[in-house]
């Protein structure tokens, strides 16, 4: 059955009227896409639409759910090798390995990501310098393509559908399921090591000198200050400790944003202000502690429906990456995006390593920064002023992560993503 529905992405901006599916099973998934293939408009999969802009949605064409159900099961439990449905979340996936000793080869800053979705956007984290993109540890998967055929996919069998499948957004099909290599750990607790630096050049310091010795590293960067002090920020570096497996490493929010808010809380003045007490509560040396999975990875999935903070509008959230070797012009494209028409929240900066050779992946090395912008009531002013930072972007070699655009030209499109 398909109805009719008004969707968005996490950043609640821009909404798709699009003929809404559920798919709970193979044949379900199956029988969506053959009858929905003679729609003009097309099909796309989508997961737990945590993807921020535009990605997993389909204006006048359908949107398919993914809600396949399963537990997972080891394929080779020695190895870590297990396969899990499309529909699986990364927590739930956490959850199953913990007991066995395994956890995530990667993960983003939420665990409301499906296994299907980590795949489609090629997801990365804070270890990107360590062990690389989700695609990475991904052997093989089963699809099924638009004339209703289920393939089985790995590197070898079939390597372009694999890569154009990694990263590739959902264009190449439907994920079904796929065996991922999990990672070994001895507890699951993480040995955190925290503190400040002054300035955007000491911040990308620290990063670069934490990542022989971390596998996580990460840092908040400040863009409310102007001067010397842009991109101060607080590092946080961590590693996986020997504590055993201590309880439910998962915990669900503790507090949530209503529905019924419809107020934009994030501006300049309160972005300052909790730049500011941020950035004072982190000791100028490092401090270790030892955090649950939740508090390390996953700080923001505390406040359930956390967007709605942004209000009616919205917003959205700019990620690049930059080439190591144009690493002189991101003071510029950090202080283009400090100064635009909104303030520019939530801006976190990181290291990236090799690419896992998806057509359409986004990690590649090089620095790579993420800001929350709120959309204001005139849409297009903020548009207009990232154009500019589109287009200095492209010309040193960057390019924009497709999990969280709904803006991109196409002619800029082909010039960051060159194997489209």
């Amino acid at each position: 059955m398909s109805d009719l529905a008004v969707v968005t992405g996490w950043g609640g901006n821009p909404r798709a009227r699009t003929h809404l599916v559920t798919g709970e099973s193979i044949e379900e998934l199956t029988a969506a896409i053959t009858t929905q293939r003679r729609n003009p408009r097309g099909l796309i999969a989508r997961g737990l639409g945590r993807s921020y802009g535009d990605a997993a949605q389909r204006s006048g064409g359908t949107t398919l759910e993914i809600r396949l159900a399963g537990e997972p099961e080891w394929v080779d439990r020695a190895a870590g090798l297990l396969r899990a449905p499309s529909g699986l979340s990364i927590g739930e996936l956490i959850r199953f390995a913990d007991s066995a000793g395994f956890f995530v080869p990667v993960t983003p800053g939420t665990r409301h990501v499906t296994v299907g979705g980590a795949i489609a956007a090629d997801i990365h984290g804070k270890d990107h310098h360590a062990v690389g993109s989700f695609g990475m540890h991904v052997e093989r998967f089963r699809l099924l393509i638009a004339n209703g055929d289920l393939l089985e996919v790995d590197a070898t069998s079939d390597p372009d559908l694999y890569q154009a499948t990694i990263g590739g957004m959902g264009l190449t099909g439907v994920i079904v399921d796929a065996d991922v290599r999990m990672s070994p750990v001895s507890g699951n607790r993480v040995a955190v090591y925290t503190f400040s630096t002054k300035d955007l050049e000491a911040t990308m310091a620290a990063l670069t000198d934490a990542e022989s010795s971390h596998r996580y590293s990460v840092a908040w960067i400040d863009l409310s200050r102007a001067g010397a002090a842009m991109g101060r920020g607080v590092i946080t570096n961590g590693n996986h400790v020997e504590t055993g497996f201590e309880g439910a490493p998962m915990r669900g929010p503790m507090v949530s944003v209503p529905e019924i808010w419809r107020l934009n809380v994030v501006n300049r003045l309160t972005v300052s202000a909790f730049n500011e007490l941020w950035f004072r509560k982190a000791p100028r040396k490092p401090r270790r502690s030892v955090q649950s999975y939740d508090s390390f990875f996953y700080p923001l999935d505390a406040v359930g429906d956390w967007n709605r903070v942004y209000g009616r509008n919205g917003f959205l959230q700019y990620q690049f990456v930059l080439p190591f070797e144009s690493a002189r012009l991101l003071p510029e494209l950090a202080e283009s995006l400090a100064t635009g028409p909104s303030p520019a929240s939530l801006a976190v900066l990181k290291g990236l390593g090799h690419g896992s050779g998806g057509f359409l992946s986004f990690p590649t090395p090089g620095w790579t920064l993420s800001v929350d912008i709120p959309i204001p009531s005139v849409p297009s002013v903020l548009e207009q002023h990232l154009r500019g930072v589109d287009e200095a972007l492209v010309e040193a070699g960057g390019r924009i992560y497709l999990a969280k655009d709904s803006r991109m030209r196409a002619d800029l499109m082909t010039a960051m993503y060159p194997q489209t």
